[in-house]
């Protein structure tokens, strides 16, 4: 028993020592697993306290009876970014937007989860400091691990990229490619579950279908659906392999998403710059793929092709699929979408994809990484597309918890979408170059 204690005891006070610094596990951890430490120790030293802290999830407050428990962290992102802008039409013109050297706060967040009166039901909440919005807030009621419940505003799941966490992503940013397809967030309710340990995961949701802290005025809502499986165990969503997996893990899935939007609430032009509706979603705004489809002055309003005047249906999938082993991570992604006017016989159609891939050069702490993406935001003309092409190279501190990162990316829109303002008879394409540099702490 003495000597149990002891080790209890130098287990505490290493982990005093070793919290000053980052490290991968625990010190609990590491003991139990060389087996300085007995199962029996393991619990006395990790027991529940109530007051406790934990570098990427926050501070944890824990009741004496353990019925309710709150995590306060937050996400911090400062990122500076250089763009140098080939002006379309005329290169020589000084009107308009052209290169900058900005430093942005990108994401400031507050994050609050935890649990109330029973494990079973948790919650989450975000806000977001740097747009003064809600994000993820929900309840989530677990009956067994294969059904469970979520009510309030949630990531819409469809899309890989979209799911992950924005602070362990492998470059800076997501592609322009997810940015186009997601809907974003939006308030409903949903059935998920993790099935087998997590070798597959489910989603079914009915969402308002108006977006991110936006109520709709109509009968109308958002339905989506996610399915996916890992066949060789779970793999949880998360970019980069920061652990170094001792194994090969592969996840591969696909969603589904259906909306119907009101004449009112769709992307229309309008005076610069052109503005979607009453709605909030990604996919209609003007980096998506139907809002550049209707906002893009040489690809609509000279030919007369927007869908305007009529409510419209949406359906939109996607596959997806991962593979991450000893440093090596890959992901890609394909998207389909089409838009079918009610009262006309006018369709939209869009597709899109992006690959990359990252190494870790030195294990877990210097990584470089490649992106190609492609966009046709429609499908039925030509000279519409916008690619890119990205490198990356990260230095992880503290895996994802504390790293630097940098990214430079080859920007080429072809001639109708290359400017907004440029007029129906201007079709030079751009090619743009963008490097950015980003610091991220997660505490």
């Amino acid at each position: 028993m003495k000597k149990r204690f002891v080790a209890a005891g130098a287990a505490l006070l290493a982990t005093a020592f070793v919290g000053q610094v980052a490290s991968a596990k625990s010190l609990e951890d590491v003991l139990k697993e060389k087996g300085v430490i007995t199962e029996a120790d393991y619990k006395e030293v990790t027991k529940v306290k109530p007051l406790d802290y934990k570098l990427g999830k926050g501070f944890t407050l824990t009741s004496a009876d353990e019925k309710f428990q709150l995590s306060i962290g937050s996400q911090m992102q400062i990122r500076y970014t250089m763009f140098d802008q080939d002006r379309a039409g005329n290169p020589t013109s000084l009107t308009g937007s052209g290169d900058k050297s900005q430093f942005q706060l990108k994401r400031i967040k507050l994050n609050l989860n935890g649990y109330a009166f029973t494990k079973d039901l948790t919650y989450k909440v975000t806000y977001s400091f740097h747009n003064n919005s809600l994000e993820e807030t929900f309840l989530n009621y677990r009956l067994i691990d294969e059904a469970q419940f979520r009510l309030g505003q949630d990531k819409v799941q469809f899309g890989r990229q979209w799911i992950t966490p924005s602070s362990q992503n492998e470059f800076v940013e997501t592609t322009h490619v997810t940015d186009a397809f997601k809907a974003g967030y939006d308030s409903g309710i949903s059935v998920n579950g993790k099935i087998a340990k997590g070798l597959a995961y489910y989603s079914i949701g009915g969402y308002n279908g108006a977006g991110q802290n936006t109520l709709r005025n109509a009968r109308d809502n958002a339905f989506a659906a996610r399915a996916v499986v890992n066949p060789l165990g779970d793999m949880a969503y998360g970019e980069a392999d920061v652990d170094n997996s001792k194994k090969p893990l592969v996840s591969i899935g696909s969603s589904f998403y259906r909306n119907t939007l009101n004449s009112y609430e769709i992307a229309v032009p309008s005076a610069s710059p052109a503005q979607a509706g009453l709605s909030n979603l990604n996919f209609n705004s003007s980096t998506g793929w139907f809002g550049i489809r209707q906002t893009s002055t040489v690809n609509t309003v000279a030919s007369g092709r927007q869908i305007t005047g009529e409510a419209v249906d949406f359906n939109t999938a996607e596959v997806d699929a991962a593979f991450k082993w000893r440093g090596l991570f890959a992901q890609a992604e394909y998207f389909w979408a089409q838009a079918d006017g009610q009262s006309t016989d006018k369709i939209a159609r869009a597709q899109g994809y992006y690959v990359q891939a990252g190494y870790f050069i030195i294990p877990s702490k210097l990584e470089v990484a490649a992106r190609y993406a492609y966009l046709d935001p429609d499908r039925d003309v030509s000279n519409d597309l916008w690619v890119e092409t990205a490198g990356a190279v990260s230095w992880y501190f503290n895996k994802h918890n504390l790293k630097i990162q940098a990214d430079c990316t080859s920007i080429h829109k072809q001639g109708r979408i290359a400017s907004t303002g440029a007029s129906a008879t201007n079709t030079r394409a751009t090619d743009d170059l963008q490097a950015r540099v980003q610091a991220q702490l997660l505490f």
